[in-house]
């Protein structure tokens, strides 16, 4: 039991906030396979740090090639360095792609993930003629025009509280029911859609983006949302999106659980 861990020894449990370009990663979790991972990243350099082994549990799993502008992550290790001083020692030894923005202590049974109440995600498209230069990392290039007003009322009618199981790529998961709002900016070239929730699914918001870029395409209509989400089925979902156009934009906490 993770609460029971959290009182052995004089340890101290930190949160901190990172952000990170996942283009050349394996994605957050570690893998056997590779030590290519965000989250191999980070225990690697703590565990050098502190002496001795240091697990982090990250807010979130991100997919291989998304990015983070505000992952948080929770730590414990025992160190006479300050906050300040473990955000300064990991800023200088982590590759320029990953930046520690803020590292503090938190309460002692704060866990990044089972703590966390809402999350925001923005996925970005560049819709324009010509494919992006400077941005293509972070955006999926899309030529068609898209119909941004359909879109929004697609949107509208798969916000709420639902079951999304139509929209998650694994076929067995613990929870499936999620609270998800949407909104879609359309800025010059770019579309912006922001979703915010209490949960996300596997793949949850590159399919929702993909079902709402379908019906911007005019392949499907925006009544068709209603019937996707009850036949719980992902054949009846859009395409799956690709990863670089998302990024985890924040993760949020109760107040008491913020220290």
């Amino acid at each position: 039991d993770y609460c029971e861990q959290a009182g052995v020894g004089n340890s101290m449990n930190y949160k901190a906030i990172l952000q990170y370009d996942g283009t050349r990663y394996r994605g957050w979790q570690v893998q056997g396979n590779t030590d290519n991972t965000i989250q191999g990243k980070m225990e690697t350099l703590l565990t050098r740090m502190a002496g001795e082994p240091v697990e982090v549990n990250g807010s979130g799993r991100t997919d291989a090639g998304v990015h983070a502008a505000g992952q948080v992550i929770s730590f414990r290790c025992q160190t006479d360095r300050t906050p300040e001083d473990i955000c300064a020692y990991m800023n200088q030894y982590l590759p320029e792609d990953i930046c520690v923005l803020s590292v503090e202590e938190a309460a002692p049974r704060f866990h990044a993930r089972l703590n966390a109440v809402r999350k925001t995600y923005v996925y970005r498209i560049w819709n324009a003629p010509v494919r992006p230069v400077f941005e293509r990392k972070y955006v999926t290039w899309i030529e068609q025009p898209l119909d941004v007003d359909a879109m929004r009322r697609a949107a509208e009618l798969l916000c709420g509280t639902h079951d999304y199981r139509a929209f998650c790529s694994l076929k067995k998961f613990k929870k499936s029911t999620v609270r998800t709002e949407m909104n879609i900016e359309h800025l010059g070239k770019e579309i912006r859609i922001s979703y915010t929730g209490d949960g996300f699914l596997y793949h949850m918001v590159r399919i929702l983006t993909g079902t709402l870029v379908e019906v911007g395409e005019g392949a499907r209509k925006p009544e068709d949302m209603p019937t996707i989400l009850m036949s719980m089925d992902r054949a009846n979902a859009g395409k799956l999106m690709p990863p670089e156009g998302l990024t985890l934009e924040c993760v949020e906490y109760e107040d008491n659980l913020k220290k």
